[in-house]
């Protein structure tokens, strides 16, 4: 090829869904050289019909009935997997052997099965793999690493985290209110939260202790309900019409979240103690509204704090010793899209893995494999009420 000819990077997509297509989109947008090549989804045809409602020509696509069938048809230089959680982990298992970039979904696992079979290939094979883990990475997390890996608070003696979710109602109200496919909200939610804590920390987690609490969205309505076939939409909060004249919200899906089926817990709490002596508390809640909303940790040293938020886009250093406190803003232009801006430093960090210029991840599956066993380990404390070491099976 040659000078100044841009090479294309010919893109793979195992699961069509909305994140998965959120994410091509910025990609493209990013670099236009990068072009969906194939994609593996069983609703192939809807999604071409889709595609070109949206103005997308999908002539040039390759579509497949399932994944095998597409990584065999063809040369890829990359593979977003995007299906529902409880495929991640098979799915990256036909990819890794084949040693191409790969951008995987998180959780990596649901169970603690397949996280055993993921972390074997990823010993065998190692790779490129970019976790979705777009929190480590923000403009926030940085600027906090580097203000604690500078010595400025002191070392990391207590950690105090929280994730006040505004936007909950999606999983009660949607397919993720299934729980055996999300296996809970540590799991699906906390993987994020657990990922970035031990990003900044650098250190291992060895003892976790959690609870968890379903005290609003349940009920005894009957399973599969959907929204527009219930006889008290006039008076539920939750009904699509007061949620848009009242709440203006968009539903965020058509089931009753109130019905004898609707999984995940509302609200779960952890103790994760780490293997310096220090210990994190963490918690998360499903049904708060609005401004109400946080997410974000308190790192303290004895030198001094360290907070910030992704709902103010603020961090503040507490001084303990003076009467000093200083403040930073990260701009709202750099957070306004793709978890707060995160998502586009990850597809970057995939688009160079793809053309070669560089060879590692900024957010591994070991990444991806260390926080998951944190999440199936306090799933598995607040199932059972005890303390679980958070390490391997034997």
């Amino acid at each position: 090829m040659g000078s100044g000819v841009k090479r294309m990077s010919r893109v793979g997509v195992i699961g069509y869904g909305h994140q998965v297509k959120r994410l091509l989109e910025m990609m493209q947008e990013m670099d236009s050289g990068c072009r969906i090549s194939a994609i593996a989804d069983v609703r192939h045809q809807e999604i071409r019909e889709r595609m070109k409602a949206d103005g997308v020509d999908p002539s040039g696509i390759s579509f497949y009935e399932n994944a095998d069938d597409m990584l065999n048809g063809g040369d890829l230089d990359g593979v977003f997997v995007g299906t529902r959680c409880s495929l991640h982990t098979p799915m990256a298992l036909k990819v890794l052997p084949r040693r191409i970039p790969l951008y995987l979904e998180k959780p990596v696992a649901t169970t603690m099965e397949d996280l055993v079979k993921l972390r074997e290939a990823d010993a065998l094979y190692g790779g490129k793999t970019v976790v979705s883990f777009p929190l480590r990475v923000t403009h926030h997390v940085q600027l906090v690493k580097e203000i604690i890996d500078s010595g400025k608070i002191g070392t990391v003696e207590h950690v105090q985290a929280v994730n006040n979710v505004n936007y909950g109602s999606i999983y009660y109200h949607g397919w993720f209110r299934d729980e055996a496919e999300t296996q809970g909200l540590f799991v699906q939610k906390a993987t994020h939260d657990f990922d970035y804590i031990n990003h900044i920390l650098g250190l291992k987690p060895v003892t976790v202790c959690a609870m968890t609490s379903k005290q609003i969205f349940k009920g005894n309505k009957r399973a599969g309900l959907q929204c527009k076939d219930c006889d008290e939409t006039s008076t539920c909060s939750e009904s699509p019409d007061n949620l848009r004249k009242h709440a203006f919200e968009e539903p965020l899906g058509p089931y009753c979240c109130f019905a004898e089926d609707t999984g995940n817990e509302d609200s779960g709490s952890a103790l994760i103690a780490y293997e310096s002596g220090m210990h994190v508390s963490y918690s998360q809640n499903f049904f708060v509204r609005k401004k109400a909303a946080a997410r974000g940790a308190r790192f303290l040293g004895y030198k001094g704090t360290v907070e910030f938020d992704w709902a103010t886009n603020r961090i503040h250093v507490y001084m303990h010793h003076t009467p000093r406190v200083e403040s930073y803003e990260i701009d709202n232009e750099a957070t306004a899209v793709g978890h707060a801006g995160g998502d586009s430093t990850l597809l970057e960090n995939f688009i160079s893995l793809m053309q070669g210029k560089k060879q590692t991840s900024v957010s591994t599956l070991e990444d991806g494999l260390n926080s998951t066993l944190l999440c199936l380990k306090a799933k598995e404390s607040a199932e059972t009420g005890t303390f679980r070491e958070v390490r391997w099976p034997d």
